[in-house]
């Protein structure tokens, strides 16, 4: 961060004119590609545009007049962009493409749409704000995954949308056509080797560029605010904002574990053994995107960029002000029931009373908790087993359906409970301090 705005634009411009033209460069390859093998005159002169304007762009921030984001945009876009809106967009978003897959697929809209990050990424780096996150050493890691996992994501449903195209005519997936075997030697470790020099360049090109992000000596009394855990615990380490620690921190992990080893025998479909697929695997494609992608990407995505001090939740332009409160109440759904519907008192538990009339008295108290938990776990299954989920059923049994669906339904609590704490300040569903037990 640089002390005044036109200390920091000046700082900024020459690197950023690295960028634009790189992306410039990229668009006249693809350009060149598009006007001489595949011969589509409209298509290239289209990218040709595109390359023109990221060589405008580098000109003038190489010139040290970069075109700047308006403040405008980026104050609408902090108010638009709250944890609410967000989590609904990127499941609009989410929801959008796997339902015109066909479209999104296309190399023109991939294209398109990697041009169109570019020159956000751009625009947006002449905040200095978001210069400071995209740009911090930890966070620059994970920005290029977020691209690598875009591409990979983008490419293995290209070629499923392709074999589904090939089978619904009648032919075979393109993996059917790589009969040929490879040896392992020389083919495999050749292969192996180049990739292993590109990434030691890569690595050492990485280490001299960037400053290694190391802190001052680890101080007991003396807490960094915020506190974030590795990149590859921000995921529950958000999920603790909506869940009970205990909850969290050790029943989701390990029915994450269970979850991913019980796959092989969860899983009858014999379709899409060998060959990328959609249209044949609808339901594991769509568990995949809803539970890897938004469930635990997104999370990390929202732990590294947007989480700050006293790990609240700002913009992606706005200053990470530590005084900022945000104001949220913790209610339970039993105070909700009791005090808010009711308009009565939350029944108290009587110190003097047995054990058994103890327990009575927290499950009257939670009532309204233990049934909707009762509905959740016993009444959806069955309902989804005499509905939805008739001929799974059938097909799987009764244990391998039951472990499948209690799976996917404590993978939606999240959601659910993020919804709650959200819009309705819910904190538990059940609360039962006296047997340490919070769900």
């Amino acid at each position: 961060m640089h002390g005044t705005p036109s200390e920091f634009i000046e700082s900024i411009a020459g690197p950023l004119g690295w960028f634009y033209l790189i992306a410039c460069a990229l668009n006249l390859i693809v350009a060149g590609r598009v006007l001489l093998r595949r011969k589509r005159p409209a298509w290239g002169a289209a990218w040709l545009a595109v390359a023109a304007l990221f060589g405008l762009f580098a000109i003038l921030a190489r010139g040290g007049h970069p075109v700047i984001l308006p403040e405008g945009f980026k104050t609408a876009a902090d108010a638009m962009l709250g944890p609410v809106t967000f989590m609904l967009g990127a499941f609009l978003l989410l929801t959008a493409c796997y339902l015109g897959r066909r479209f999104v697929t296309r190399w023109e809209v991939a294209l398109a749409a990697f041009d169109g990050s570019l020159l956000f990424m751009g625009l947006s780096m002449t905040d200095p704000q978001f210069a400071a996150i995209v740009t911090k050493p930890d966070n620059v890691p994970i920005v290029a995954m977020g691209y690598l996992l875009a591409f990979f994501t983008w490419l293995a449903a290209a070629q499923a949308v392709k074999n589904d195209r090939r089978m619904d005519e009648g032919g075979s997936p393109v993996e059917k056509d790589y009969a040929e075997k490879v040896l392992v030697w020389p083919d495999l470790v050749y292969t192996e080797l180049i990739c292993m020099i590109l990434v030691s360049v890569v690595l050492i090109v990485w280490s001299l560029t960037l400053i290694a992000p190391l802190e001052q000596p680890a101080n007991p009394v003396v807490t960094p605010n915020p506190s974030k855990a590795p990149w590859y615990f921000l995921g529950l380490q958000e999920m603790l904002v909506f869940s009970d620690p205990w909850n969290v921190g050790v029943v989701v992990p390990c029915l994450i574990i269970f979850g991913l080893m019980a796959i092989p025998y969860l899983d009858c479909n014999p379709e899409g053994s060998g060959y990328y697929t959609i249209d044949r695997r609808r339901f594991a494609y769509k568990t995949f995107l809803f539970g890897f992608l938004l469930l635990w990407i997104l999370l990390i995505l929202i732990g590294t960029f947007m989480r700050g001090p006293n790990w609240s939740f700002f913009g992606l332009y706005e200053i990470r002000d530590p005084h900022k409160i945000t104001a949220q109440n913790n209610i339970k759904l039993s105070e909700y029931f009791w005090a808010i519907w009711l308009g009565r008192g939350v029944p108290e538990v009587p110190a003097d009373a047995g054990a058994i009339a103890q327990v009575g008295h927290i499950v009257w108290r939670e009532i309204v908790g233990v049934l909707f938990l009762g509905v959740y776990f016993l009444g959806v299954p069955i309902g989804l087993a005499r509905t939805k989920f008739r001929d799974l059923r059938r097909h799987m049994g009764f244990c391998r359906y039951w472990v499948m669906v209690l799976l996917l339904l404590m993978m939606m609590t999240l959601p659910l409970k993020i919804v709650l704490r959200w819009t309705l300040d819910v904190s538990y569903i059940v609360s039962i301090p006296e047997w340490f037990f919070n769900f």
